[in-house]
């Protein structure tokens, strides 16, 4: 080529540079735009399950979509929790505040938090906790929302009409997923999709370690126990309306079960010192329980018992999840702590309650099957064998503990497909 032709080729691209660079921008600038989320999750700091929650989800959110920009609008406020938020995400904002009564929002940040994200992501909890939020989204905007491993019970016209307008809606169970169809919520894409605690990725190594050391606790020579009565006595823990006779019919029927209930724990706890030597660590998932430890599942233990049990005040999901990762295993009334634990490598028992609404059928829905344990039609011997069946043969409970895991991932992974969809 000619120095003249070359010229006039160059011209012509040159030329030409300004049409290439439109039609970029018209077909293809969508791939190169930071996309947005904005998570609402968060409901109360007082249970270390509904703590985790939220690190859970932004955990699954970062992994799978790392080029997302995510805000949080968290509902609950407490300066330990937020210190944890932003040890292990200090890249993602932290947001508070609520709509007003008609679903109107005030505070410029939420309104701009709202204003650039792609997509609204109501995290996982016992209801649709935060569906005033997703009322004021869409009283804003047309852009698209969802639930993100939530159990959804009762169903009323407004929450119907809610759902109905999302884009998905996933449950933290097939119990919900059954709730949705008979209420006729048929537009949203619905799957049961886990409890984002399924993918708590946090750990606080130096507490837990101090703690097992000060109290000579080996690693895989203690298992742990929680307890929980029938119905939270959340009058003790904050302020709530109960009238005097809410209060008496609870607190009747907690006492009617309380010792029936955690006879049948001690029985595996008794069997498990006396036939191993290891000790029990007795912890709690919510504030209440640390005030029942002592009556329910140590102080009626025999005395050779008792000497071997150690008990933990009230702490946050990470250092639970590093201790649970150095137990045998765990062994709850409540549920979150057993998915912490399988979690973090370690079998887990769910001594479930009836009136622990349907969530727990999340553990029939990955696989669990053998470690739940339905207490009014459990004996604690049957417990007790479990738990020594897990102490002959731990390599297949552990990969029986995988397998479940395995599930959990999976559904993360489809779930997370059907968002990425909106951005």
């Amino acid at each position: 080529m000619n120095r003249k032709n070359f010229i006039k080729k160059a011209i012509f691209y040159i030329s030409m540079l300004p049409n290439i660079l439109f039609a970029v921008k018209k077909k293809g600038l969508k791939k190169f735009q930071v996309k947005n989320i904005l998570v609402v999750s968060g409901w109360q700091d007082v249970n270390i399950g509904d703590i985790a929650h939220t690190p859970g989800l932004l955990h699954i959110l970062q992994t799978h979509l790392p080029e997302a920009t995510i805000t949080l609008w968290k509902r609950s406020k407490s300066e330990k929790v937020e210190a944890l938020l932003k040890k292990n995400f200090p890249e993602i904002e932290i947001l508070y505040g609520n709509p007003d009564k008609d679903f109107t929002i005030t505070d410029s940040k939420l309104l701009e938090a709202i204003n650039r994200a792609d997509v609204f992501i109501h995290g996982s909890g016992p209801s649709v906790v935060a569906a005033n939020c997703l009322e004021a989204w869409r009283k804003i905007t047309d852009k698209p929302f969802g639930t993100y491993g939530t159990t959804i019970q009762d169903i009323s016209p407004s929450l119907k009409n809610l759902l109905n307008d999302a884009s998905f809606v996933f449950t933290r169970e097939t119990a919900s997923i059954r709730k949705l169809r008979e209420a006729r919520v048929t537009k949203p894409e619905i799957r049961f999709v886990p409890d984002a605690t399924f993918a708590l990725n946090i750990q606080d190594e130096e507490n837990a370690r101090s703690f097992l050391m000060a109290n000579n606790l080996e690693d895989r020579k203690f298992i742990c126990v929680i307890p929980r009565l029938r119905k939270t006595p959340y009058w003790l823990i904050r302020r709530k309306s109960y009238t005097e006779e809410q209060i008496v019919e609870i607190t009747a029927l907690n006492d009617k079960w309380k010792e029936v209930d955690h006879a049948k724990a001690r029985e595996a706890i008794v069997r498990w010192v006396r036939e191993t030597g290891n000790k029990v660590l007795v912890c709690p998932e919510m504030t209440y329980q640390v005030d029942i430890m002592d009556e329910l599942l140590i102080d009626p233990l025999p005395d050779d018992v008792q000497k071997n049990v150690v008990k933990r005040g009230y702490w946050l999901p990470d250092e639970a999840a590093s201790l649970y990762s150095k137990a045998f295993c765990v062994l709850s009334f409540e549920c979150h702590s057993p998915i912490i634990s399988l979690r973090n490598g370690t079998p887990a028992f769910y001594l479930r309650q009836p009136e622990d609404t349907i969530k727990g059928q999340m553990y029939y829905d990955l696989g669990f099957n053998n470690w739940v344990f339905e207490i009014n039609d459990t004996t604690g011997k049957q417990i007790a064998d479990r738990l020594m069946e897990v102490y002959s043969d731990y390599d297949s409970a552990q990969a029986y503990r995988k397998q479940g895991m395995d599930n959990a991932s999976k559904l993360f992974d489809m779930g997370i497909k059907i968002v990425s969809q909106f951005l």
